[in-house]
């Protein structure tokens, strides 16, 4: 692990070969990028960054991991949506972008990368906010889901909101409290949204200050009893970012999980 974990937010990254829009807002867009190698066509994955929904942080600190995956040879799409303090974003802006966008993203990646990816849906990689926004599409609209890769997801919005992760995040998302606004967050929280019909791994670190372990744990029990494939992996000496950053201890078990959700299709 890196000595500052944080690194990853703010490390440079190769490009993207191509950014397409799926809506007329300026974010949203999404950065395709081409597998590395001549292998067969493998699924998409479709990339939603973290950053708690808000506005100040953006696709572009999931370059690295973005660019390693394809470098695996995985087509990737890092997808963009409007946040939290910027026109649009919140309730119910942020969820209605992800979903146009992951169901927009087969025509698109269709289009840029002719020949390297496979028919059908994406695989979403979720980090932080990206991860419950990947559980929430995957119980909206599974039909344009293959299967979700949640990393340190924001999983339970009730108890985030209780908890006051990142000082009022899922406030700033919904627009207040559960007491406020239960519909909002009967439609928007994962842990309500249960079972989703779609097969998930989680990953989470023990360590990890941002998000508690405590949230995966929540989720994945009740997601199982409600009958759901979830497997949760647990990473004991993982913080935060260490799941994005491809330097990283945390990094093979990632690429394991996303690795397994191809193979068990």
């Amino acid at each position: 692990m890196p000595a500052d974990p944080r690194a990853v937010l703010t490390r440079p990254a190769p490009p993207p070969d191509e950014t397409l829009a799926y809506g007329d807002h300026p974010d949203q867009i999404v950065d395709l990028r081409r597998p590395a190698g001549e292998g067969p066509a493998r699924p998409l994955v479709a990339v939603l960054h973290g950053g708690f929904w808000r506005a100040e942080y953006d696709r572009t600190h999931t370059g690295p991991l973005a660019a390693a995956l394809a470098t695996l040879g995985w087509p990737v799409a890092q997808l963009e949506y409007r946040r939290t303090g910027q026109p649009g974003g919140g309730w119910p802006g942020t969820l209605t972008d992800v979903l146009a966008g992951v169901a927009a993203l087969p025509a698109l990646a269709a289009h840029a990368l002719p020949g390297r990816v496979a028919g059908g849906p994406p695989l979403l990689l979720g980090h932080s906010a990206g991860g419950h926004l990947a559980l929430y599409a995957a119980a909206h609209a599974p039909a344009t889901v293959r299967g979700v890769l949640a990393l340190a997801p924001v999983a339970d919005l009730a108890e985030a909101y209780r908890l006051d992760l990142d000082g009022g995040a899922v406030a700033a998302l919904l627009g207040g409290g559960p007491a406020e606004h239960p519909d909002r967050y009967a439609a928007a929280d994962p842990h309500e949204l249960v079972p989703s019909r779609t097969r998930t791994v989680i990953v989470h670190g023990v360590q990890d200050r941002q998000v508690p372990v405590t949230i995966s744990r929540g989720y994945a029990a009740a997601a199982r009893v409600a009958g759901d494939d979830v497997r949760l992996v647990e990473l004991p000496e993982c913080e935060h970012f260490g799941l994005i950053d491809p330097e990283s201890a945390a990094w093979p078990h990632v690429r394991d999980a996303l690795q397994s959700l191809h193979k068990d299709q």
